[in-house]
């Protein structure tokens, strides 16, 4: 998966998760927790989804790297093996 198929799938459980989230408002490198005045319980929704739609884990470590986006992006297409 590229950066490009990660961002999308990240903007489709966001909104999954968030409804009527305003996406188009954030910035790719915005923490979208404070834009869409996300609690903790709607992050770890929005986490168990994407390791759902992805396969894969996502552990709490990582959290910091999913903040954002552009982190989400990078994240999943980094670990998500190539075809």
């Amino acid at each position: 998966m590229n950066h490009d198929e990660a961002l999308e799938l990240t903007e489709q459980v966001l909104t999954d998760v968030v409804p009527g989230a305003d996406l188009a408002s954030l910035s790719p490198d915005e923490n979208f927790r404070i834009g869409l005045e996300m609690d903790s319980l709607d992050f770890l929704n929005f986490v168990e989804a994407l390791s759902g739609r992805t396969g894969l884990p996502l552990p709490e470590t990582d959290y910091p790297s999913l903040n954002t986006l552009n982190g989400c992006a990078d994240y999943v297409a980094s670990h998500t093996p190539t075809a």
